[in-house]
């Protein structure tokens, strides 16, 4: 604690003469890991350092709506965003770049990945993970493999890169051969609107929208091939033979709108396990209303096989629920002992896991214990104070 309070002090001292110019790219894509992340760095960077000068450099298409819920006295420098994935690219090329210089930055932050080959000022650029390089159905395509290599490319180039876990830094030094003196650790952490503690009647009004019953297992995230929920699934044969199904598995995020390399073809997937009395689609789920579904659940399950960080996990112990994840990657590393581990390959060891947070009460009662502690090690106020220093130290390089 201490030694966090006397970083604050010296981040205040260095940043009033700095100018952070961010990607924006992600601004309105709050759903988004990339999108949660890069708000909450500009909003606790902001409030670390009122007079430290940010401006949000935002790409947007024809049409779309300005960056919404931008901090009072952070500047916005729209861009217009050309279309599609070459439009994209065009932004992280040319136009970021290029804004950086007429605006006299300090330093340039690119917290997705996605930084420019060249940059006129220091830059740094978060690697959240390397799931498109790690994952064999995400790779298959030239535009994919192209895009990789332009990536990776600049990832090298890069003064600093930022990641979110060991586990990351790792994949990080091994797949893209950045020594590691180039890439630091700095966790994320869960907003403070997850907690146990409860609003009965908002609740209340929250669980009706999405026909919430009062016992259900929770999965909040995405559906592609590597999130691994058809292992869940294939998990929650065995846990509805252990309730008599009546403990619903209740699948929140928004649905794949196809069938793919990507995406599985879920409902036939449920149809052939018989769970379709078992298993509810929720959907989307508004961002102010998922702390509400997060902490009436019984349990979480989170089976991925590759994230950076995985904050849904996170989200879930902050709000007092017993947590199930794979083991290996990140997910470890950010429960820690507070929640079941499981190989996300053996169905049989995950509804063991789940079977034993539903039943065993005292169990469930001390997983929730341990999971408020282990999300209690994690603030975005240290992430936004280690990203400071880390801007320092980079500008004093240069």
């Amino acid at each position: 604690m201490g030694c966090h309070r006397f970083q604050v002090i010296y981040v205040t001292c260095i940043m009033r003469n700095m100018h952070v110019a961010l990607s924006a790219y992600f601004w309105n894509r709050p759903y988004t890991g990339s999108g949660q992340y890069t708000r909450q760095l500009v909003y606790h960077l902001h409030k670390l350092v009122s007079d430290l000068e940010i401006t949000l450099v935002c790409p947007l298409a024809a049409g779309e709506s300005p960056p919404e819920n931008v901090p009072e006295g952070v500047k916005v420098e729209v861009v217009r965003l050309r279309p599609g994935h070459l439009g994209k690219v065009w932004f992280e090329q040319v136009d970021f770049p290029r804004v950086c210089r007429r605006l006299g930055a300090t330093v340039a932050h690119v917290p997705y990945w996605g930084a420019p080959l060249r940059s006129p000022v220091p830059l740094v650029v978060t690697i959240h993970d390397l799931t498109t390089l790690q994952v064999r159905e995400y790779r298959r395509g030239l535009g994919a493999r192209l895009y990789n290599a332009l990536v990776s490319a600049s990832a090298r180039g890069a003064d600093r890169v930022i990641t979110d876990s060991a586990a990351s830094q790792q994949a990080i030094i091994q797949h893209l051969g950045i020594p590691q003196d180039r890439v630091t650790v700095i966790y994320l952490a869960a907003d403070g609107h997850y907690r146990p503690a409860a609003n009965s009647l908002v609740d209340q009004a929250v669980l009706r929208k999405y026909n919430l019953p009062a016992e259900y297992v929770l999965y909040l995230g995405g559906y592609e091939t590597h999130k691994n929920v058809t292992t869940l699934l294939l998990a929650y044969t065995y846990v509805a033979q252990g309730t008599g199904e009546t403990i619903p598995l209740v699948l929140a995020g928004r649905r794949p709108a196809t069938v793919s390399d990507h995406f599985p073809d879920y409902d036939a997937y449920i149809q052939r396990l018989g769970l379709a009395e078992v298993v509810r689609w929720i959907g989307f789920v508004d961002e102010a209303e998922k702390p509400v579904v997060y902490r009436h659940a019984s349990a979480f399950v989170f089976p991925s096989r590759n994230e950076g960080f995985g904050l849904p996990p996170l989200e879930a112990m902050a709000s007092g629920v017993p947590v199930i994840v794979s083991d290996g990657d990140s997910l470890s590393e950010v429960v820690g002992a507070a929640g079941f581990t499981v190989d996300p390959d053996d169905e049989r060891a995950m509804a063991g896991a789940i079977l034993a947070a539903l039943v065993q009460e005292e169990l469930a009662a001390d997983m929730r214990r341990k999971g408020l502690v282990q999300a209690a090690q994690f603030s975005w106020d240290k992430t936004a104070t280690q990203t400071a220093l880390l801007y320092s130290r980079v500008i004093g390089n240069w």
